[in-house]
């Protein structure tokens, strides 16, 4: 940062600090990451300089040779990732990644069927807010109001009832595992769709943890930076019958010029993923998952649907009288970062909730197991069974600070 130290001290001012929070705190929400060196390096380097609009090989600028060799490396090593007949890597978030799929075969006013947002889904799922619910017709199916797991009865149900043209499967809250065979049937059986959006547990797809969309649905979009520890950007794969299709939504039908440098990093991202050091990684994540969720129930503290299967989990804080909004206020001041996140039957507003969201990737890439999961979730109880007592916060905080000096902020 010499050089930014010099240019614009205020920023590097900032970032340092911002690395100082990372460094010393624990990152517990379940969406972010901790990126290599040499991802980093990919992100800030010289392939931020110049528009490489189009495809390898057919650019609309000159001098694009390298970024061509750039893009195939990406395209070609998150095909033989996942097993994909064809990946485009272009996209910028997991958002527009989904964009290009209903642009490509939907049309404005048609039905997506999807997760509702308040049980599990994502906004980009078909949200008012979104530019999914002004462009298209949603049905929501949510979970089983005992189990708070996915019923694929209900859904095939929903599914011949409401005759979508895309069904949407994945979540951003969600802690067990989905049947992506089950809603590819569902969708076969209505002459439907079916999208996988894996951007939470692309990593544990890629590596077996969890069942892989790819190959089994018609399309599977994710984002890059989540369990697959990679830049923020996202991506999508699907069969070589849609790929012409696909390609043209993303470029020119959604985005102009690529961001070459995160293409760049997504590539060093799909490298590191391939390694046999990822998939014990992987496990890791799950692992300590099903620990820390272990801890926190033996605790006296509810999890939606009773635990996890994957590397995030939801806690239901009602009985505790307590928001999400209090929980992740005290336990930031812990130095114990989270996030609210609405449950199953929400009565408060996405804005306060009566819940948290909780997940291992980033804690697991900093080497931390099963030992330091029991421990945080022994603070974390700690923590909201005395909300309001800064003494015992302040502690927390100490005894965070300590454990988190242990453990690099970079995966090797």
């Amino acid at each position: 940062m010499s050089y930014l130290s010099k240019t614009d001290p205020e920023i590097a001012d900032i970032i340092e600090k911002e690395r100082l929070r990372q460094q010393n705190g624990l990152e517990l929400i379940a969406s972010e990451n901790l990126v290599s060196y040499a991802v980093l390096e990919a992100m800030g380097s010289i392939m931020t300089n110049k528009y490489a609009e189009g495809y390898p090989g057919k650019r609309y600028y000159g001098g694009c040779e390298f970024y061509d060799m750039a893009e195939n490396l990406a395209r070609e090593r998150l095909k033989k990732l996942f097993g994909a007949e064809h990946a485009n890597v272009q996209p910028h978030s997991g958002t527009q990644a989904n964009m290009a799929v209903y642009f490509a075969f939907m049309k404005l006013g048609e039905k997506i069927l999807s997760m509702k947002l308040n049980q599990g889904g994502h906004l980009s799922h078909g949200s008012p807010v979104s530019f999914t619910g002004k462009f298209y017709q949603v049905a929501q199916y949510g979970v089983d109001p005992k189990t708070e797991m996915l019923d694929y009865g209900i859904i095939d149900e929903m599914a011949r009832k409401e005759k979508p043209q895309i069904i949407v499967c994945g979540a951003s809250a969600y802690p067990r595992t989905i049947d992506f065979k089950a809603f590819q049937e569902i969708a076969d059986g209505v002459g439907a769709y079916c999208m996988a959006d894996i951007a939470h547990i692309a990593g544990l797809c890629a590596t077996g943890i969890h069942p892989n969309s790819v190959g089994v649905v018609n399309f599977t979009t994710t984002t890059t930076h989540k369990t697959l520890r990679g830049p923020r950007g996202g991506a999508i794969m699907c069969n070589n019958e849609y790929a012409q299709a696909i390609d043209k939504a993303v470029f020119p039908g959604m985005q102009g010029g690529p961001l070459m440098n995160t293409i760049a990093a997504k590539a060093v991202c799909f490298e590191e993923a391939l390694k046999p050091s990822f998939k014990e990684y992987s496990k890791q994540i799950v692992k300590n998952a099903r620990v820390l969720a272990g801890t926190l129930t033996d605790n006296g503290l509810r999890l939606v649907s009773g635990g996890t299967d994957n590397h995030l989990m939801l806690m239901d804080l009602t009985e505790q009288g307590i928001t999400g909004l209090e929980a992740e206020v005290a336990l930031g001041k812990a130095g114990i970062t989270v996030n609210k996140n609405t449950i199953p039957n929400e009565t408060k507003s996405p804005f306060v909730t009566s819940g948290l969201r909780i997940g291992t990737p980033a804690v697991t890439s900093r080497g931390m197991k099963e030992a330091e999961m029991r421990q945080i979730g022994t603070w974390i109880t700690k923590v909201l069974k005395d909300i309001h007592n800064e003494a015992v916060i302040r502690e927390v905080h100490t005894d965070v600070t300590m454990m988190a000096s242990r453990f690099t902020l970079h995966p090797e």
